[in-house]
């Protein structure tokens, strides 16, 4: 067993699907996986807080240490950091990253942003129907990592970044933030439009990885020293 992370598993909007978190388990064995990251829409449409248990403790279930950031849908917020908090006081390698960051083994730190990021300073904040935050929210959140230049990281988002030179719409926020910190890995969810998506590109020098639907059965599998990407259905 390695004591570092090397293997990434990384799938995003899992919208509640529990059966597909659980089926992960072989496919950790399979790929020799070091952590699982997780972003955009955890739980299904209804009782929220019921689905982020049920996902939490299927998370818990693949003993690996787990980092994931809630998605636009994941509102009322309170009920998402509520379980997160119970979750990880039971099962301390889970961490939940929302506008924060964790450590996995190895000097590798794992932060991010979750909800929806406006690029638009005067946008006013929303928990409660969805969440949205104002991009200066994320960049106060993870100036923190100021801190950590002696570690790796690992950055999630459930905003996809701006790509000017690929011509692809996203945040102008979370490219500036890829840029400035230069996280060897960026996982950021898919825009909810129909088909799969999946997808990877570089983004100065880090590898920003759209990972497929885990509510489609679709993941991916990176490596954090080549940068090598292996994708998969649970189905």
């Amino acid at each position: 067993m390695r004591k570092y992370v090397r293997r990434v598993l990384a799938a995003a909007n899992v919208r509640g699907e529990v059966e597909n978190v659980e089926r992960l388990a072989q496919v950790i064995e399979d790929a020799d996986v070091d952590a699982i990251a997780l972003v955009g829409d955890l739980a299904g449409k209804e009782k929220k807080a019921e689905g982020y248990r049920a996902v939490f403790k299927a998370l818990a279930k693949l003993n690996k240490p787990a980092f994931y950031v809630p998605g636009p849908n994941d509102a009322p917020v309170h009920e998402y950091l509520r379980e997160a908090y119970n979750i990880e006081v039971v099962f301390p390698f889970l961490h939940g990253v929302h506008g924060t960051f964790g450590f996995g083994p190895g000097y590798v730190a794992f932060a991010g942003m979750g909800g929806e990021i406006v690029d638009d300073p005067d946008f006013v904040r929303e928990e409660v129907q969805a969440l949205r935050y104002p991009g200066w929210e994320a960049e106060y959140r993870l100036k923190v990592l100021r801190e950590l230049k002696d570690y790796q990281k690992v950055f999630l988002f459930a905003t996809q970044p701006l790509h000017k030179g690929l011509g692809e719409a996203g945040s102008e926020v979370v490219a500036e933030l890829i840029k400035t910190y230069a996280p060897r890995l960026a996982i950021v969810a898919g825009p909810n439009l129909p088909g799969p998506d999946l997808k990877h590109e570089m983004l100065g020098t880090t590898l920003v990885v759209m990972p497929g639907s885990l509510a489609e059965g679709d993941f991916s599998v990176i490596d954090l020293h080549t940068q090598k990407i292996e994708t998969g259905n649970v189905r």
